[in-house]
């Protein structure tokens, strides 16, 4: 019966790590958050990517989740993650999974460029669970947003409410309006 648990069990791994690496999970990620071994792991990644994974050290700095455009996406995830993990009974990788790509769905419906990868996103949540970032309400719109912790938010606006001069002027957001003037 425990040999059964056992394989159950792994087969669970598996399928987690599985859907990780299909999300374009860095292997500390991996590592970090299964019980298979560096090794099967990197087969798994090189099965599905057919190729091996990215090597260099993981985003390490709470600075890129504040400006505007990694602000907002991170905020959307955080806020689909947190409802996630109060609503149901995953446990917290189940979660970041299906956070993810609640994340990547609303994306295609808005037809906005992905910034935020699984990665970062796992970050951020440990910087939340570590207490150095968290979500606050914007004063304009009220929609919570990351923000520093031990920063002052009393009058705090998120960057949808007080964009920067420059934002939306990247080159997607220059073709989806030439294709919208076309039309």
């Amino acid at each position: 019966m425990v040999r059964t648990k056992s394989i159950e069990a792994e087969g669970r791994e598996i399928e987690r790590a599985a859907a990780l690496v299909k999300l374009g999970a860095r292997l500390q990620l991996l590592e970090a958050e299964t019980k298979l071994s560096r090794e099967r792991l990197l087969r798994l990644y090189k099965e599905v990517h057919k190729k091996s994974p990215p090597k260099g050290m993981l985003p390490f700095s709470t600075d890129w989740f504040m400006s505007w455009q990694p602000n907002t996406h991170a905020s959307m995830f955080l806020n689909i993650y947190e409802y996630l993990t109060k609503a149901s009974d995953l446990d917290d990788v189940d979660a970041l999974v299906k956070s993810y790509q609640l994340y990547q769905e609303q994306l295609k419906v808005l037809d906005l460029p992905e910034v935020l990868s699984i990665t970062r996103a796992w970050r951020l949540v440990k910087f939340v669970d570590s207490g150095m970032l968290t979500l606050k309400p914007c004063t304009k719109c009220e929609g919570l947003f990351v923000v520093h912790t031990l920063d002052l938010h009393e009058h705090f606006v998120c960057g949808l409410c007080h964009m920067p001069a420059r934002a939306g002027k990247s080159a997607h957001a220059l073709a989806s309006a030439a294709a919208e003037a076309a039309n």
